[in-house]
């Protein structure tokens, strides 16, 4: 009989899916990835798309893996499923969609809501906390789909976020991991459940508790690969199919990240900053920490909406020169973009980035616009291609400082995982402004990994999680900060960028007013 010693991690990110197969030291035997058709938009800011394109791109990524791999399936001893956050689907009671997906890149609205009354209203009168309700409302999908489209919210049987609806597909069950749980649903993310019936998140969405999923903890069976998903996917039937987490709950222990003092930077669509807690602490008020992929764990975080999207940014506006150049010299465009970088020197001469393109909802809060200040005629492309980079560690670093504030924790030791990491100009500013050693994961699938360590745990190929995150995960190449770089630089972030949101605020107000923009 064969030995069953491979893990198959299924990575459903932004951009693509992804088949990866790892061994229980984290080696990656084998990959295939198939790119994702980009989601479309009706109307300005929507962003939806048909689900059957994640089935269908999840199964030809298994099946090109058999196909190419000198792997046998035989081999695999289970399955582990990560993918994007936030973006919903409604099912009806054969589990076909309704409608397409509200991607999680959706910015949608729903205004004119009837404001949370009763006790619980009156309470966050006191506390000063009704336009942050308002806000809850306004941004939940639900609340979108039930006042506008009626009938597909009575025909709904399930309400489930993309990881319950691959579930499903995969094993005909509607479960999901608890560790897939972030967006605008009554969840209670500091006891990692389904809030209790007297919650107040029941009374500002339109939501049954029927409706919803079961939960499963990260790291126990959700189901078994079904018949149906065998012979679309190729997987063996009866598979066991691993909880595990949303992608950035995986790339935190796909770093090597399991203790508060480490703290993961990732460089993707969304920049953020996590570290991994026991503790339920929120960075910022009212924005919960997350279930982390480590049961009973949380992840603290910070966001940077829209964070290394403007990188992509920068380069569909102001980069067809280098886009053109690679071309013709048959090279990456990215290479191009590196040289860009690492020939403006750090500080980008006094060009001053807030990476706030698009707004939060506190600190920064929903009025927030990006600026750039300190221009002067020695400013290029290359200098404002630099500031973003600089600004968005500025943010991030801002956001540790949060986190070491909440949590009375110091953070120690940086990894830096996403699209981002692959940048060494990206890298070695990161060190400079955080002042402390900044490392790379020993390889880029971090959200893959961090899923096949949750099934690695769950099928008894390491006893518990520290130890599978030590045996599976290692430091790739580490970048020592400049200290004079980190001198200047740390005086541009307290003298300068610090103080840069509150200076301008006012007039972001004043801004929203005249404009109506960001509504």
């Amino acid at each position: 009989m064969q030995t069953k010693d491979l893990i198959l991690a299924i990575d459903n990110g932004t951009q693509s899916v992804k088949a990866l197969v790892f061994d229980a030291t984290g080696r990656l035997a084998a990959k295939e990835s198939v790119p994702l058709k980009p989601y479309y938009s009706k109307h300005p800011g929507w962003a939806e798309q048909d689900p059957e394109v994640f089935w269908q791109a999840l199964c030809r990524a298994c099946q090109g893996l058999w196909r190419n791999a000198r792997v046998s399936k035989q081999r695999i001893a289970g399955v582990a499923l990560t993918t994007q956050r936030s973006t919903v689907i409604n099912v009806d009671r054969s589990g076909k969609p309704l409608r397409p997906a509200i991607v999680w890149l959706d910015q949608r609205k729903t205004y004119g809501l009837p404001p949370l009354g009763g006790l619980w209203g009156l309470l966050f009168k006191v506390l000063g906390l009704q336009s942050t309700i308002a806000y809850l409302q306004a941004e939940a999908e639900a609340n979108w789909i039930y006042t506008y489209q009626p009938d597909v919210w009575k025909n709904t049987y399930k309400y489930l976020f993309l990881s319950g609806y691959l579930t499903y597909r995969l094993t005909g069950r509607f479960v999901d991991s608890i560790g897939c749980q972030v967006g605008y649903i009554p969840f209670d993310y500091k006891k990692m459940r389904w809030v209790s019936d007297r919650n107040w998140k029941w009374r500002i969405l339109p939501i049954d508790r029927d409706q919803l999923s079961d939960l499963i903890p990260p790291g126990k069976v959700l189901g078994e690969i079904s018949r149906s998903a065998s012979e679309e996917t190729g997987m063996p039937e009866g598979l066991p199919l691993i909880a595990a987490a949303a992608d950035k709950a995986c790339e935190v222990i796909g770093s090597g990240s399991l203790d508060p003092f480490i703290g993961c930077l990732s460089y993707g669509t969304t920049a953020t900053i996590n570290v991994t807690h026991r503790k339920y602490v929120e960075a910022i008020r009212l924005l919960p920490a997350y279930p982390s992929a480590v049961p009973d764990y949380h992840t603290i975080e910070v966001q940077i909406y829209r964070g290394y999207w403007m990188v992509s940014w920068f380069k569909e506006e102001f980069g067809y020169p280098e886009q053109k150049e690679a071309a013709r010299r048959g090279v990456e465009a990215e290479k191009l973009f590196e040289d860009l970088v690492a020939n403006i020197p750090p500080g980008s001469m006094g060009l001053m980035l807030q990476p706030f393109w698009t707004p939060g909802l506190r600190n920064p809060g929903p009025e927030a616009k990006g600026a750039i200040i300190g221009f002067g005629d020695v400013h290029t492309r290359a200098h404002l291609y630099r500031s973003i980079l600089e600004g968005l560690a500025y943010a991030l670093r801002e956001g540790k400082e949060r986190i070491e504030k909440r949590t009375k924790i110091p953070i120690t030791g940086i990894r830096v995982s996403g699209g981002g990491s692959q940048s060494r100009s990206a890298m070695q500013l990161t060190a400079d402004i955080f002042g402390m050693p900044t490392a790379k994961p020993h390889l880029y699938e971090t959200s893959g990994l961090g899923a096949a360590i949750t099934a690695a745990v769950g099928l008894g190929l390491h006893a518990d999680f520290q130890s599978a995150v030590t045996a599976m995960t290692h430091t790739g190449q580490v970048f020592e900060p400049d200290m004079k770089n980190y001198k200047l630089y740390n005086a541009l972030y307290r003298d300068v960028y610090r103080k840069m949101y509150k200076r301008l605020k006012p007039f972001y107000n004043r801004i929203r007013e005249i404009t109506g923009y960001p509504e």
